[in-house]
């Protein structure tokens, strides 16, 4: 089964092709990052303008990659949801019409899912139950899956998602957009203990999340720190210990309520190497293998949506032509 995948539910427009569970044809990504850095973050408008000028020429180049043509394809994907509903509506308008015309299945993914799901992308040896941690720009989630394409929701985010604290700082501490990997840069050379932040709902019995204070917490400190040794460097590594300490306690306490033996992570912020080593030094300590996708997967892109429609596929479960496109709803 040959699988034409399309994600454009941010600033990337991306075109997919996969056979099978693994066989990545093709993975196209046109990222906004120089358009949208000025600003401080995405504007929708310049974001959705850009998807239409791009959108195109880029299915031809996917097909043209892979060497096949649109009589080669055997089912259309979409991220339908959540994410700028102007942006996700480009993608979702042209898959319906793609699905129309080919006569072919049509199956709408949530973009959470698709975030999931780049992990089997990669990784055959993952087995149920598991549990996945979601964290991105927009969401931060743990969820439980007793199987493929089944998810219990255990807790997220009551404000602010992980990456959009991380942005939101860096905007503050005039570093650029995006946020995560000038955070990261910054904080390796930073004091571990020098400058120390709130954890948010930390030691609590739930599994919720919150950033927002967090946030509020380093702009506060830097408008009043005197101590001069205090570097930029510092304030980083202090805001993402934090964040990242936060994650890791949720996810042990998530492995406490639902014991598994696998576990995994997904979504932008998983590209952050204090987050990954932390939670796999983590898990290995209590016997749990914990998978990751490789960085180039953990953005968005339309070889994670792929990925899932075609476990979805297999369960039959297909969308019709009314498929719409939203910029929130309920989790998975």
């Amino acid at each position: 089964m040959l699988i034409l995948a399309l994600e454009s539910s941010c600033d990337e427009c991306s075109i997919a092709l996969l056979e099978g569970q693994r066989e990545l044809k093709v993975n196209l990504v046109a990222s906004q990052i120089e358009l949208h850095s000025k600003y401080g973050g995405v504007v929708p408008e310049i974001a959705c303008r850009r998807h239409l000028e791009v959108l195109n020429p880029l299915l031809s180049e996917a097909l043209e990659t892979a060497g096949v043509d649109f009589s080669h394809i055997d089912a259309v994907a979409v991220s339908h949801r959540p994410g700028l509903v102007g942006a996700v509506l480009i993608g979702v308008g042209a898959a319906k019409v793609l699905a129309g015309v080919l006569n072919k299945p049509l199956v709408g993914v949530n973009h959470l899912e698709g975030h999931i799901y780049a992990n089997f992308l990669q990784h055959s040896d993952i087995e149920f139950p598991l549990l996945a941690l979601v964290v991105s720009g927009g969401h931060t989630s743990l969820l439980y899956m007793p199987e493929h394409c089944r998810y219990e929701l255990l807790g997220e985010t009551r404000d602010d998602a992980a990456g959009e604290a991380f942005d939101k700082v860096a905007k503050f501490l005039g570093l650029g957009y995006p946020g995560g990997a000038i955070i990261e840069k910054l904080a390796k050379s930073g004091i571990p203990g020098k400058v120390v932040f709130p954890r948010p709902l930390t030691g609590k019995a739930h599994l919720e999340f919150s950033f927002s204070g967090l946030k509020t917490a380093v702009i506060n400190f830097v408008n009043s720190n005197t101590d001069e040794s205090i570097t930029l460097e510092d304030i980083c590594r202090g805001f993402q210990d934090a964040a990242v300490g936060v994650l890791v306690e949720k996810a042990l306490l998530a492995l406490e309520k639902q014991p598994v033996k696998n576990f995994l992570l997904a979504g932008g912020v998983a590209a952050n190497t204090a987050l990954r080593e932390s939670l796999r030094q983590a898990m290995e300590s209590r016997g749990v293998k914990m998978f990751c996708p490789t960085l180039a997967f953990c953005t968005d892109n339309a070889a994670m949506i792929a990925s899932a429609a075609y476990y979805l596929l297999e369960r039959g479960l297909v969308s019709d032509l009314s498929l719409d496109a939203y910029a929130s709803l309920p989790q998975l």
